[in-house]
């Protein structure tokens, strides 16, 4: 049980953070344009477009990312359950495993339509790769103490 919940511990704190570094994205995003030559230059040129991007948009575009980061957090109170009672809750990492799935043809279908690049959409599928290992991890952990 204490591993279980380790684990989803970790998966959950992990799956906020990822959300609520969407806050500070400017910020972010001027930070790595700071330092654009630190990266591989394959990089520099998308960091590069970012940053005119970001500093060509009003504002109040960024309240999308906003909600992106509350959905983030709010994702995550749907594993408390499985936290607090895991064999009677293992359900909801099916949905979990589900959503990470999605990832796939979201980045392949929406990554080219707004010009994300091919590796930034690799990025973004390692999301659902790791999510899914690690959910199907914490479910079979669930599986073994059951039995």
């Amino acid at each position: 049980m204490k591993t279980i919940k380790l684990h989803l511990a970790l998966f959950m704190f992990i799956l906020m953070l990822s959300g609520i570094t969407a806050f500070p994205i400017q910020t972010e995003i001027d930070f790595m344009y700071k330092h654009h030559t630190s990266f591989p230059p394959v990089f520099t040129e998308w960091i590069t477009k970012l940053y005119t991007n970001l500093h060509s948009t009003p504002d109040v575009m960024f309240y999308g990312t906003d909600w992106l980061a509350f959905a983030h957090i709010i994702i995550t109170l749907f594993f408390v359950p499985v936290y607090l009672d895991p064999v009677k809750h293992k359900a909801i990492l099916y949905v979990g495993m589900i959503a990470c799935m999605l990832v796939f043809p979201l980045a392949f279908i929406c990554g080219p339509i707004r010009h994300i690049p091919f590796f930034h959409q690799l990025i973004d599928c390692s999301f659902g790769v790791i999510g899914i290992l690690y959910l199907y991890f914490i479910l079979h952990c669930i599986n073994k103490l059951k039995r």
